[in-house]
Parts: structure tokens; sequence; C-alpha cells
């Protein structure tokens, strides 16, 4: 009878795992195509904003942000699911997952940046305020915030601190959702169980302690990674461009 109960209980397991696998690979689409919608929204204001559309411009940025929460709260549900489902074993009383799920839920969010410090937002409102002041900083930030603002990545780290691999070539990233940085699942986890229950983020400064449920490979990750590789291209091309205008200066001079 145990070993039909516990049978019972390791599909039981097995089926929340899948599931969970699959609601997240559905998210991965569905947020790719809101980050896609919000870089329209941001095309589309710069081009207002050329033409002094400052009214049209402003009810845009308050979508945005509307749209930048409901992003958010999808990809924490979604990385609250992952962890779950990764770490969940059947109990003799039957699970509450909605409170189970809800306090994970809760405790994520309160950690994210507030909508108004969104780099998200702040990367649109950047955009729109160079058409007509490139190369000036916006009221109260300095010269350096514009410049980071308009390049940086969400990822926090570019580099997995223990294989020493870029993050942009990790066969299998996870995230840890109490710091954010960015490793391979098996490097850390290899990491995390041989602390014994005392891993510290291996980011030099880092004080957060992981824990293998909650490193996942979050909703928003891949999309993340994916949005660095195509800004790491672009670069290329242009220092391509520039090496070769370098060049043409030469000959010229010859």
């Amino acid at each position: 009878m145990a070993s039909t109960s516990a049978s019972r209980g390791s599909g039981a397991a097995g089926r929340i795992r899948n599931l969970a696998s699959t609601l997240s690979s559905e998210n991965q689409s569905l947020l790719a195509e809101i980050r896609k919608a919000l870089n329209m929204m941001k095309e589309i204001a710069v081009d207002l904003e050329k033409d002094n559309e400052s009214g049209k411009v402003n009810e845009l940025d308050n979508a945005v942000a509307e749209l930048l929460e409901a992003y958010d709260n999808c990809g924490h549900h979604t990385s609250v699911i992952a962890s779950v489902g990764n770490t969940y074993e059947p109990q003799e009383e039957l699970t509450d997952f909605e409170k189970l799920l809800g306090a994970e839920f809760q405790k994520l969010k309160s950690s994210s940046s507030a909508s108004n410090n969104h780099p998200l937002l702040r990367q649109f409102r950047v955009a729109v305020w160079n058409v007509h002041h490139e190369g000036q900083p916006m009221p109260g930030e300095e010269q350096e915030d514009i410049v980071m603002t308009s390049t940086q990545s969400n990822l926090l780290n570019k580099v997995c601190p223990i294989s020493g691999k870029p993050v942009i070539e990790l066969a299998e990233p996870v995230r840890s959702m109490e710091c954010k940085h960015v490793y391979d699942k098996k490097t850390i986890m290899s990491y995390i169980a041989s602390e014994k229950g005392r891993a510290v983020c291996p980011i030099a400064g880092c004080p957060k302690m992981l824990r293998a449920d909650r490193v996942v490979c979050d909703a928003m990750l891949l999309v993340e990674i994916g949005e660095m590789r195509s800004m790491n291209q672009q670069t290329d091309r242009t220092n391509v461009v520039e090496d070769f205008t370098a060049l043409d200066d030469e000959e010229d001079d010859d």
C-alpha cells in the first residue's frame, strides 16, 4: 500500500512539473510578443514627438506603464509556477495551491522595481527625450544615466560567475528569484548542493542566499538573453563599419 501511495505521489509531482513547464513555454511566446509591442509603442512615440504631438505621447507613456505592469505580473506568475512545479511533493493533506502560489507571487513582486523606475519605461522616455534633446540629460538625471539607459540590458550579469561562460552562450540559463543574477544551471545547482544550505550568491558583493527551488529559468530570462544577443550583434556590426571607415580614411590620407 505504501508503495502504491508513493507511486501516486510521484506521478502527481511529475504531472505538476510537466504542467508548469508547459505554462512557462507558452508564456515565453506571450512575453516576447509584449516586448515587441513595447518596442513598437516606443517607435510610435518617437514619431509623434517629432511631430510635436506631446498629448498623444503622454497617452502612450501611460499605456506603456500599464502594459509593463501586466507584463511583470505575467512573468512573476510564471516564475512562481516554475519554482513550485520544480519542488512540489504531495503531502497527506491537500495542498492549497492558490494560497501557496499567491504567497510566492507577493514575495517576488515586492522585490521588483516600482513601475516608474522600470528600465523599459525609462528607455521609452529616454528615446522620446532624445528627439529634441539628444546628448542632454533628462531633468533629474546625469549624462551617464542617459547613456546607460539607452544601451542597458535587464540582465544584471553578463557572465556566469562559476562556469565563466557568457550568459548569452548558456545552454541552460537560470536566474535567482532573490537577487536576479543569472547562472549556468548545472554549475549553480552543484554549487548549491556542495554548500549544504549555506550557498551565498557567487557574484562578488551579493549577500543573497541561494536555494535550488528559487533558482529557475523564469518566463522573461530567455527573452532578455535574446535581446542581449541582438544588442551584441548590432554593436559588432557597428564596430565593423567603424573599422572599414577608419581604413578608408587612412587610404585617403595616403
